[in-house]
């Protein structure tokens, strides 16, 4: 073993050590409820590699993507609550959850093969508006989804007979539910990860790749745009069916009113704050807009402690920081905090052309 590889599994090493001590970590310095925000951080990685297919690998911008997380959440809690009766297994509802939030991914998908663009981000968004709107008012004449009153009692995680619900004793160490919970995340989220990873550098991952640059010339190059779009849609819709299935068992409630359009626009900001086609960028946007959100609640309490009142509430100002900080990331910032190689050159090629058309101009009016 060389040097360097020596050194990559020292730095994997670190990080799996890292990530196994951090829930301990933040719980002793932070508190508890800090816990929780990692769990919803894991939570919103896995929508923001979900709907990084669909946006970052295939340039399809959609705005509805929030329906599929809605479709998986009342999935698993229709069928693991009181609502029906019904309380099937974990192992059972998260892959019926995915595979149902997929096949609505393809009934988007088929409908909008020839959108493109503004026409697509209209469509999508009305779909994410359509799907919130039934789940809201399927309560009459025949109560489906309990309408905006919601479903609760949901049946937590259990696996193996044990709750993750439930604070648990494990090899004489406690684990609260929200320690249970981050592992079970973590688990899944790396294998989004993998499955991310591997379809990058796959024949549909390139096929994604070519359809995003330039759809005539990838159809005419022999690609299937129909069914390579349509995988798109599907794969990304399945990880948030997984992570919608996850968030109705971490809350045990879920309401039409936790998937809201605001919702579907956090997720794409995550992926174009991050780096829009790159793992590790829609990781890092990911969680910084899960956890800055939380972390700015204690500026009322910073505002109290200088001036002596509250002079902004604040969540305007949270929602003032978050644009601000948009704005300044697209002057300055375009491809993201973590580009992937290529948009980077895409850019830079876009601003050296931008830069010769204006040299050009300036010397025909001379």
């Amino acid at each position: 073993m060389n040097q360097k590889t020596r050194h990559a599994w020292l730095v994997f090493v670190a990080l799996g050590i890292g990530l196994a001590l951090l829930p301990f970590l933040i719980d002793a310095g932070l508190g508890r409820s800090w816990v929780r925000i990692l769990d919803l951080a894991l939570l919103y990685v896995m929508l923001a590699l979900g709907l990084n297919i669909v946006v970052g690998y295939a340039g399809l911008l959609d705005l509805g993507y929030i329906a599929f997380y809605a479709v998986g959440a009342y999935c698993y809690a229709l069928l693991a609550s009181p609502m029906f009766g019904l309380h099937l297994p974990f192992w059972a509802l998260l892959p019926l959850g995915a595979a149902v939030a997929g096949l609505f991914g393809v009934m988007l998908g088929t409908p909008t093969l020839r959108l493109r663009g503004d026409y697509l981000a209209i469509v999508t968004l009305g779909f994410g508006e359509i799907i919130r709107i039934f789940l809201n008012n399927l309560n009459a004449p025949i109560n489906i989804t309990n309408g905006p009153q919601g479903v609760n009692q949901i049946d937590p995680v259990t696996i193996a007979g044990m709750s993750l619900g439930k604070t648990q004793v494990i090899f004489g160490v406690t684990f609260s539910s929200p320690h249970l919970y981050y592992y079970l995340f973590l688990i899944l989220t790396l294998g989004v990860i993998f499955v991310s990873m591997r379809l990058q550098d796959s024949r549909i991952g390139r096929a994604w790749a070519a359809i995003r640059e330039d759809e005539v010339a990838a159809e005419a190059m022999g690609i299937n745009v129909r069914n390579i779009k349509l995988l798109a849609f599907a794969m990304g819709a399945s990880f948030g069916g997984l992570a919608g299935g996850l968030f109705a068992g971490f809350q045990g409630f879920i309401s039409p009113e936790s998937f809201n359009l605001m919702e579907s626009i956090m997720i794409l900001c995550m992926i174009v704050l991050g780096g829009m086609g790159n793992i590790p960028g829609v990781i890092l946007g990911a969680v910084l807009l899960t956890v800055l959100p939380e972390a700015l609640r204690y500026v009322g309490d910073l505002q109290r402690a200088w001036i002596g009142h509250v002079v902004v509430d604040p969540s305007d100002l949270r929602m003032l920081l978050f644009g601000f900080a948009l704005i300044l990331m697209m002057l300055f910032r375009p491809a993201g905090l973590l580009p992937s190689r290529q948009r980077k050159r895409e850019l830079g090629a876009q601003g050296a052309i931008a830069e010769q058309e204006q040299a050009s101009v300036y010397d025909a009016k001379r």
